[in-house]
């Protein structure tokens, strides 16, 4: 969901979820980013009144699909956030992980009875994450919780 591209408010109306259970597994590596994410995705749970929010910590953005594979195992969970932040640096090791955490995500879709909301920025300075963070862009930390909110409600709509 593209901040930027965000002009028919119909599309953005949160539905409403009872008994909404969501955890988050936040990666440690880059905290001020990750924390700044984190934080936006509890603030619209809390704004939207949902309680029920659990959250982990992990390493790093590699470690985010195992504790994504974990929390979705356990079924309490209507949906899972995945955050994390890789900043480009002068070696390909930014695109092996950017590579693993989104192939991570995608397989755990497919593979999950919940799903598995990636809110990983991968940026090329630390800059466009702050920007991403809460920063000149909005938080996709508070666009990951909407996409949660909304994914769990349909997902809920198909097991009727």
């Amino acid at each position: 969901m593209s901040t930027q591209l965000q002009q028919n408010d119909n599309l953005h109306t949160l539905p409403h979820v009872d008994g909404l259970t969501v955890g988050i597994v936040c990666a440690e590596w880059n905290e001020k980013i990750t924390g700044a994410l984190l934080q936006g995705a509890l603030d619209l749970f809390k704004r939207e009144g949902y309680e029920d929010i659990n959250v982990a910590h992990v390493p790093g953005t590699v470690e985010l699909t195992y504790g994504a594979a974990q929390m979705a195992r356990t079924g309490r969970y209507d949906a899972v956030i995945m955050i994390g932040c890789v900043i480009r640096g002068g070696t390909p090791h930014f695109d092996y992980v950017c590579d693993n955490a989104t192939q991570g995500c995608a397989y755990l879709n497919a593979t999950q009875q919940v799903p598995i909301i990636f809110c990983v920025l991968t940026t090329d300075d630390e800059q466009q994450a702050l920007d991403r963070a809460g920063g000149a862009l909005c938080n996709k930390g508070t666009e990951a919780a909407e996409a949660a909110i909304k994914m769990a409600h349909f997902a809920r709509t198909l097991n009727r």
